[in-house]
């Protein structure tokens, strides 16, 4: 190749292309922005959330809960965490030991509910919150997975157009008039797929990842359900015993 990087390929594309040429080329860029920032960003979140599920045998072995909440690690984006205070709120709740100043708490609409519903609505609702914000920027992902080659297509087919006009107004045909402007219009189909790879790579990997955290979350809230039932049921009876934090 006798001709430099500013006269062919990327460069003379942006330089020789028209205003289309251009939105598309940024609209490219600026997906491959998103999806890296998306990729590392959610990549972070679950390293973190790996390290606080290690933390969840610890709790089952713990002395007490104030114990157990420090050995799932910090509170920021820990769904554990947040699991067990959510538990432990909602069976505080329906036995009205939030209400201990009060010689009679009146009574509320969740009281002809059963312990274990209130509880199991209170975990279920910690999850689903969690699952919400784990989802939070894969439909970007998979967005940009089945678009980016459509939109590279597009740039690649209107880049054919302008060429071939070029190539007419000249009034010369030849195979160096037609294959350099067209290969440079190629590019744009490539550098589709190049946005569009890692998206999807991103998308699967991080799906598989919230759901092994997923499934590790909902049995640890399946553990903490039984637990808090059964310590309410005998907060309940009166009997005012602290249950030891063993998995239910």
């Amino acid at each position: 190749m006798d001709s430099s990087f500013a006269t062919s390929g990327l460069a003379h594309l942006w330089s020789q292309g028209d205003w289309v040429t251009r939105i598309v080329a940024l609209v490219l860029l600026a997906m491959s922005l998103a999806t890296w920032v998306i990729i590392v960003w959610k990549s972070l979140d679950l390293r973190a959330q790996r390290a606080q599920a290690r933390g969840v045998e610890g709790f089952w072995h713990s002395n007490d809960f104030a114990e157990a909440l420090d050995k799932l690690g910090s509170p920021e984006g820990n769904p554990f965490r947040a699991a067990a205070l959510e538990g432990r709120e909602a069976a505080r709740h329906i036995t009205h030991q939030d209400n201990l100043g009060s010689n009679t708490p009146p009574r509320q609409l969740h009281d002809s509910l059963d312990v274990s519903d209130w509880i199991e609505r209170s975990l279920r609702k910690s999850v689903d919150d969690f699952t919400a914000r784990a989802q939070g920027g894969l439909s970007v992902l998979a967005s940009v997975a089945s678009t980016a080659p459509f939109v590279g297509l597009f740039g690649t087919v209107w880049g054919i157009y302008h060429a071939l006009l070029g190539i007419g107004a000249s009034g010369q045909v030849s195979i160096d008039q037609v294959a350099g402007p067209i290969g440079e219009a190629l590019i744009m189909t490539a550098l589709g797929l190049l946005v569009a790879i890692p998206a999807v790579l991103g998308y699967n990997a991080l799906v598989r990842g919230n759901k092994a955290v997923l499934h590790q979350l909902n049995r640890f809230a399946h553990d903490l359900h039984a637990y808090f039932v059964t310590g309410a049921r005998v907060s309940a009876g009166g009997e005012g015993k602290v249950l030891p934090l063993k998995r239910g």
